[in-house]
């Protein structure tokens, strides 16, 4: 008898799950708060549901039972572990348990049973939207110090989430997190130093099954944004058995017990500490992309098997590559096009290429995973291939930006330092003004006049996709070939298309050309 399963999302993130179950067979009904969903035709039945009212889900999911049946209830990549959990339970079916969703889904609840059970994880607070005026009393008298970690109690993909250094930054980081939860709390844990890895297993009959252990690469603080992943990690196994014993006590604790548990933890001087545990598949591209290409286990096949009672096989698969995922950025400003696509693509273990900004959107420098313009990956035989050609593709592509954008504006005419956002190239911009010398240097086969502060940098500093100076120079020169002499003539213009590489990049001297056209 064909099974039906109902899955919560119709995005992106979640046509995997969707083709998976209907490669099985399956008849799929798929429910979203966006009634235009990029995947819901993908799915034999669409319902706009907003994923937050939980009663209007059950509602739903009861009258499928009553009308055709309903085998299974999952979700992959969104928030909602405790929107799945509670149609399973209101509908009988297979799943975590409430109690346990709600644990892994609450970041208060999460660090409270951590507490209890002694799992390592950091001190915290939970404060409500009112407790800003004196949210330094409660975090002192929890004896928490500075650095901290805040964020909103209750979303993914670190929105709202940063780092605080010191007191004078925290009433702005609280108000931006109540900003982004559902339930207008957030929590305050103290920082975590330390390598950052994902992980990901199935749990069931009471068998833990590790599935996926990757590194994580997060950039550009106070935020947290994951520029990508490698997987399998290249730690020692040592350190990795350690983590991954505290992975596997960490998901017992929050009672996880029938589903994917996904884990972010990091390795501290302390040792392990849990960062957060989910119980549902990860976002970003893991188990539906890199974890499948690095060992050949379809996980999220696996998944769909367990959310209707039936149980995963052929789950020891091992390595058989390696692959990488790396996300490319932008400053602010409008796209005006997306030119390098192709490039990427047909580099040698390209696997994808995902646009997430196209022509005509308006893009901004990253403070959460969101905010990142795609993604590529790669796979090759060892660590550091993937992770060169995953990089190489992301340099390929290029986001030209409309001219004469206040927010690009604003971007460019603020000098960084060491605030946010950074430059694109870590170098004091102050050094050009005044007089210096200039030093003839090869770049892309023609001699360039490079002012002599940068002339020794060239192939040193890197920018925020891991170009050398002398490399973003030469793909400026091979797109804009008049940049040539604007950049070695000389005088206060050369200085002004200088400048605005360092801190903008490749987009930033072109935006600069483009604005300066007649």
């Amino acid at each position: 008898m064909t099974k039906r399963i109902l899955i919560l999302g119709a995005g992106f993130m979640q046509g995997v799950a969707i083709r998976t179950a209907k490669a099985k067979g399956w008849r799929v009904v798929a429910v979203d708060g966006n009634p235009s969903a990029p995947c819901r035709d993908m799915a034999d039945d669409f319902e706009p549901i907003d994923l937050k009212d939980v009663r209007a889900l059950v509602r739903f999911a009861r009258r499928l039972k009553e009308s055709g049946g309903l085998d299974g209830v999952m979700t992959a990549a969104t928030d909602f572990s405790a929107s799945v959990a509670a149609i399973a339970e209101a509908c009988g079916l297979p799943g975590h348990s409430l109690e346990a969703a709600t644990n892994a889904s609450d970041k208060i609840r999460m660090r409270e049973r951590f507490a209890e059970a002694g799992i390592p994880s950091p001190a915290f607070a939970g404060l409500n939207a009112g407790d800003i005026p004196i949210a330094r009393g409660i975090i002192s008298a929890r004896g928490i110090s500075f650095p901290v970690v805040v964020k909103p109690c209750d979303n993914m993909g670190a929105r709202g989430c940063r780092r605080v250094d010191d007191v004078s930054s925290l009433d702005a980081a609280l108000s931006d997190a109540v900003r982004y939860s559902r339930t207008g709390r957030v929590i305050v844990e103290e920082y975590m130093d330390g390598p950052e890895f994902s992980f990901e297993a199935l749990v069931f009959d009471g068998r833990f099954v590790m599935t996926g252990m990757a590194d994580r690469h997060i950039r550009f603080p106070p935020y947290f944004i994951e520029m990508g992943h490698t997987i399998p990690s290249r730690f020692p196994p040592g350190e990795l058995s350690a983590l991954e014993r505290v992975f596997r006590e960490a998901t017992r604790a929050l009672g996880l017990s029938h589903g994917v548990a996904k884990g972010d933890l990091k390795l501290t001087g302390r040792g392990p500490m849990v960062g957060e545990i989910a119980g549902r598949m990860s976002g970003g591209y893991m188990s539906g992309w890199t974890f499948p290409y690095s060992s050949g286990i379809d996980l999220t096949a696996a998944a769909l098997d367990l959310a209707v009672g039936d149980r995963p096989v052929a789950l020891d698969g091992g390595v058989r590559a390696f692959c990488a995922e790396r996300a490319w950025i932008s400053i602010p400003g409008v796209v005006s096009e997306l030119a390098g696509l192709e490039e990427a693509r047909d580099l040698p273990g390209v696997r994808d290429v995902f646009p997430r900004a196209l022509a005509g959107d308006r893009v901004t420098f990253p403070r959460n995973n969101v905010e990142k313009c795609g993604n590529v990956l790669a796979v090759a035989d060892d660590y550091e291939t993937a992770s060169r050609i995953a990089e190489s593709a992301c340099q390929s592509v290029f986001l030209r930006l409309a001219p004469r954008d206040p927010e690009t504006d604003s971007f460019m005419n603020t000098y960084s330092g060491d605030s946010f956002p950074p430059s694109a190239f870590a170098f004091d911009s102050s050094r050009l003004e005044g007089r210096y010398a200039w030093k003839a240097a090869n770049v892309a086969g023609r001699e360039l006049e490079v002012p002599l502060p940068l002339a020794g940098e060239l192939d040193v500093l890197v920018d925020w996709q891991g170009r050398t100076l002398r490399m973003a120079l030469e793909e400026v020169l091979s797109r804009e070939p008049g940049l040539h002499d604007a950049l070695g003539a000389g005088g206060a213009r050369s200085v002004q298309f200088w400048k605005a590489l360092l801190r903008g990049g490749i987009q930033g001297i072109v935006y600069t050309y483009d604005c300066n056209r007649p």
